[in-house]
């Protein structure tokens, strides 16, 4: 399995305290099947990430996996905030593209989702970059789904906190996106081994093989979709598309 979305780059934002919180976050991947992380740091205003180092602070963790003896490979990412795509350089977006590939794991603006959003979905496919929205679990609204909808139709993906699967507060909701056809990757938002998300994705995994859409197109879901995306491989449309 691959995890897109994960804060396991010590010391940056609000993720890893520190090499040894890295570590240990390896292991649990690792305990769990997880093969490979996009390191996705936050690309927004009120983190000072130097996306110029981030691919330097990608190797130098590899190097400290491979000398613990950890089968885990950490891919280069960003989570970029809604609000900071158009500052960009081209330079900057490959920087912090998932993987090897064009995508960008893109945070909304808080609140509702909003025509915003789409005009950034817009923006990056005019750029060549293809979007994957973040944690859609945090946008409630009476019209979300019909939001998430249009965000599809325009070419985006949607990632979900697999965590929230297993919460009891959250998971009736996130049951309701996944059978409306609105989730297509899960991946842990994990921030650190001492608490919070752990870096697993198994669980929900399970949850989703006992509902429909996603059930009959697990394996699209948990593998071809995260592949295709951080090896830059071509992607078309989900095998499945949204009821509302």
């Amino acid at each position: 399995m691959i995890d897109l979305h994960c804060h396991i780059l010590p010391g940056v934002d609000d993720g890893s305290l520190d090499l040894r919180d890295s570590l240990a976050m390896g292991r649990q991947a690792a305990s769990d099947g997880i093969e490979a992380i996009c390191a996705t740091p936050h690309i927004r205003h009120d983190h000072d990430v130097r996306i110029e180092e981030v691919g330097e602070r990608v190797e130098a963790l590899n190097e400290a996996l491979r000398d613990a003896d950890l089968p885990v490979s950490v891919l280069q990412g960003g989570e970029v905030a809604e609000t900071a795509v158009e500052g960009l350089s081209e330079e900057e977006l490959g920087r912090v593209s998932l993987g090897d590939g064009s995508w960008i794991l893109l945070e909304p603006a808080p609140g509702p989702l909003s025509e915003s959003l789409v005009r950034r979905v817009a923006h990056l496919a005019e750029r060549g970059h293809r979007s994957l929205i973040a944690h859609p679990e945090r946008h409630l609204s009476a019209d979300m789904y019909e939001r998430i909808a249009g965000l599809v139709a325009a070419g985006a993906l949607v990632q979900a906190t697999a965590d929230f699967f297993l919460r009891e507060r959250f998971a009736a909701g996130m049951r309701g996106l996944a059978a409306a056809g609105l989730i297509h990757v899960l991946s842990s938002d994990a921030h650190s081994s001492h608490g919070g998300r752990p870096v697993h994705l198994r669980e929900a995994f399970e949850c989703l093989a006992e509902i429909e859409p996603i059930a009959s197109h697990l394996e699209w879901m948990r593998d071809v979709a995260p592949r295709a995306i951080v090896s830059g491989d071509e992607l078309g449309e989900p095998p499945f598309g949204p009821t509302v």
